[in-house]
């Protein structure tokens, strides 16, 4: 087994904070040796990306998979890709978008694995059409508790492939993945800024434009209260075909510009991201934009952030939670309206909000539901739990729930109230985790198996 060195870790908002031994195995037997050891529970963790405590494991034991990385095997006629997890969506875009394909389903980071976008089933600006990255995934292979390796899709071993899509990597560690990328004929998209005056708009915007545009986006002002409450940027496109490019573009379809990467270098102090601040960001976003037709380069449309290296240090030594919820479609509008109207009486201000909007959803532990999610950043405040709490009501009471991936202080009650399927979910993972070897800390935080 190899040795591990005693580290602290934490998620991508910086809070919270575990101690753990940390393993990186480089080869398959040594991952073995490490999840076999009976003598704490593991969790596999990828690029650090998740927000909040899902790869986090204090006092116990974290298996690094970025060293297991490397890309087996490819199909042209199929599109059928199979890598390893320690893979990341940009390792795969830079091999693979030069040769006309393109994941199917990205989130708003290209620096993310494949074992751990699978473990959260990633969704992203495309959901209401192609669902989330679990809809195109054919197989895993599965490392259980007692070294086993087992094979997992729609055919064989069905009900672990569900119960692993989606969940947080507690049936096993995701060794190998499978899935189908999709042709493309540029790196370019095709599409419009739509200015939406409020919420009433920005909805009415995504529900004429679902059937002219695959992907759409809303940027959301926070600040923005009455007449203006949920004003919007939304972003709409389509994959761009090489002959729909201006004709500087089409020698290249595939190159994009590059980009420059500047780098928060150090913690900013809380002043920073003061309520005035927020809404003086908010405000000067909002004006900054047109309403019109707009080329993106696949970057740009997908990852606004990546550009930005290390922008989590933009919230200071204290970190930052990022609060998603989603809605169903008939109670979307009336929550929308509810969570925008409790954030601006409260003042604390959102920097980043952004609304999607979901279509239908398989899974057992995953996140959509067909309708309308938001996501928000919220600087770490000593009033921030007790908010946060009054939100989660907000959205139980509407049939709604909150991403796992991102959560860092769920209740186990409003867990289960959120997630209905947790109890066969549970079954399952019984079966294959008798002795509840995986496990984290948001497995104990929320009350499933190993939390005890």
């Amino acid at each position: 087994m190899p040795l591990p060195r005693r580290g602290v870790l934490t998620g991508w908002g910086s809070f919270p904070i575990a101690e753990s031994d940390i393993y990186r195995p480089e080869k398959i037997a040594e991952l073995a040796a490490v999840v076999t050891s009976n003598s704490t529970s593991v969790i596999a963790r990828g690029a650090g990306r998740a927000y909040g405590d899902a790869a986090l494991n204090g006092g116990n034991r974290v298996v690094d998979m970025q060293r297991l990385s490397r890309m087996l095997a490819f199909d042209s006629e199929s599109g059928l890709l199979r890598c390893e997890a320690g893979v990341t969506i940009g390792e795969i875009i830079d091999v693979f978008l030069r040769r006309g394909f393109f994941p199917p389903v990205v989130p708003g980071t290209q620096f993310v694995t494949l074992g751990g976008s699978v473990a959260a089933d990633v969704h992203g600006k495309s959901h209401h059409r192609d669902s989330s990255l679990g809809n195109h995934v054919t197989s895993i292979d599965l490392m259980l508790a007692s070294g086993e390796v087992r094979r997992c899709s729609r055919e064989e071993n069905s009900d672990l492939f569900w119960a692993t899509v989606g969940g947080m990597g507690l049936t096993g560690t995701i060794l190998e993945v499978e899935l189908r990328l999709r042709r493309v004929e540029s790196a370019w998209f095709d599409g419009e800024i739509s200015m939406a005056a409020n919420i009433d708009e920005a909805i009415e915007t995504f529900e004429r434009t679902e059937r002219q545009y695959g992907y759409s986006v809303a940027w959301i002002d926070c600040a923005g209260t009455r007449g203006s409450l949920g004003r919007s940027i939304v972003n709409l496109g389509n994959v761009a075909s090489r002959q729909s490019l201006p004709p500087p573009l089409r020698q290249e379809p595939f190159k994009v510009p590059p980009r420059m990467h500047p780098t928060v270098p150090f913690n900013l102090p809380s002043f920073a991201l003061s309520s005035l601040g927020i809404k003086t960001f908010n405000t000067a976003y909002y004006a900054m934009h047109r309403a019109g037709p707009k080329l993106f380069d696949y970057q740009t449309f997908f990852f606004p952030l990546d550009a930005i290296r290390k922008w989590n240090r933009i919230y200071g030594t204290r970190g930052f939670l990022q609060y998603q919820c989603v809605w169903p479609l008939s109670e979307s509008r009336a929550g929308l309206i509810e969570t925008l109207e409790a954030i601006a009486r409260w003042g604390g201000g959102s920097f980043l909000t952004v609304l999607k909007k979901f279509g239908p959803q398989d899974g057992m532990l995953s996140f959509p539901m067909p309708g309308y999610t938001l996501a928000l950043d919220f600087p770490i405040t000593r009033e921030l739990m007790e908010f946060l709490d009054r939100l989660d009501e907000m959205v139980v009471k509407r049939g709604g729930r909150v991403y796992l991936a991102k959560d860092a202080r769920l209740r186990p009650e409003v867990f289960r109230a959120m997630y209905p399927k947790a109890g066969r979910w549970l079954e399952i993972k019984r079966g294959v985790d008798p002795e509840n070897r995986f496990s984290s800390n948001l497995a104990r935080r929320i009350g499933l198996p190993g939390g005890e």
